[in-house]
């Protein structure tokens, strides 16, 4: 498949290389010269414009930070093509598409990012085995949903379907608090040496992803407000409550559940199910991600799905479809 990659970061440029590595015919670019430069050295071919690098592709990935979009978005008008990205919001970049009448896009986010980035910290398997969001709407060609499902899991990827929302609200409980929240519990070593010496474990891995550059954190969170600030206000208020039992009983009752979440996380899937790929259905794709489900794999005749083994224990669920018409 011709592909195209804008923008070749941490997660662009590990596009760029699994892509190839996958056999894929693909063309990247990248804002700076001197990534440009570092990935033609790497062997790649990198264009020195977005319609340059966007010319002719079937798949066209946008790699760059929501505040870019909008120039990127508007470099691409003629380009043709199925359009996608990897942005850690969703609900603004299917704004911006509707507002730059981009017909053929269907938005992505894979779980994969690290604390390190740029074209230097890229990986051709960053995306093995992670979740990878590919966003159903009310618009969206599940035809070009397929492709772009058959299109990560050949990369090694498992495929979540949900719509921008649901995926702007989940993300802001386990990734974008959580950037917030390691932040200011690292910065509390800057000034006092003696707990910086004495951080192990739970302080490392607490706060892994404060090494984030501040500039992307920002911008993700940013663009996740709304979401953001209701999951702050949650987190605040049961941490408040959690201040209140620090010399009570009810301190083992306020930690009981959280405790039991992280033991059973992340959850034990069932047997996989199958579905002909002609009755696949949107309305069942989405009801498999918000059980916590996933696609693994898709051919010309199948699609393949895997959900937690508690889903079907507890509500015996499983696919249930009907013949999309054309």
């Amino acid at each position: 498949m011709r592909t195209a990659v804008v923008g070749l970061g941490l997660i662009g440029g590990s596009l760029l290389r699994a892509l190839a590595g996958a056999g894929h015919e693909v063309t990247g670019f990248d804002a700076d010269p001197a990534t440009r430069e570092a990935a033609r050295a790497a062997g790649f071919r990198v264009a020195d414009s977005v319609p340059g690098a966007a010319a002719g592709a079937e798949v066209t990935a946008l790699a760059v930070p929501l505040p870019v979009l909008p120039e990127v978005i508007a470099q691409l008008a003629g380009a043709g093509g199925l359009v996608t990205d990897v942005t850690s919001v969703k609900a603004p970049v299917r704004e911006l598409m509707s507002a730059h009448r981009v017909t053929r896009f269907v938005g992505g986010h894979p779980m994969a990012g690290r604390e390190t980035s740029g074209f230097a910290a890229s990986d051709p398997d960053l995306f093995t085995g992670c979740a990878w969001v590919l966003c159903l709407e009310p618009a969206t060609d599940l035809g070009d949903w397929l492709t772009l499902a058959r299109f990560c899991t050949g990369l090694g990827a498992r495929v979540v379907p949900a719509t921008a929302d649901e995926h702007d609200a989940a993300v802001a409980k386990i990734s974008h608090v959580p950037h917030l929240f390691a932040a200011v519990l690292a910065a509390q070593i800057a000034t006092d040496p003696l707990a910086g010496a004495l951080g192990a474990g739970s302080f490392r891995d607490g706060t892994r992803v404060a090494a984030t550059r501040a500039e992307l954190t920002a911008a993700m969170c940013g663009g996740n407000a709304g979401p953001v600030r209701e999951q702050l206000r949650r987190l605040i208020d049961e941490l408040a409550e959690m201040s209140g039992a620090l010399e009570s009983d009810r301190l083992v009752t306020l930690l009981r559940p959280g405790e039991q979440a992280r033991r059973s996380w992340p959850a034990t899937s069932g047997a996989p199910e199958k579905l002909p790929v002609e009755a696949a259905d949107a309305a069942a794709l989405l009801e498999l991600g918000r059980a916590g489900g996933w696609v693994t794999s898709v051919s010309d005749t199948e699609l393949v799905a895997m959900r937690p083994e508690s889903d079907r224990k507890d509500s015996g669920r499983a696919w249930t479809a009907r013949p999309r018409t054309r």
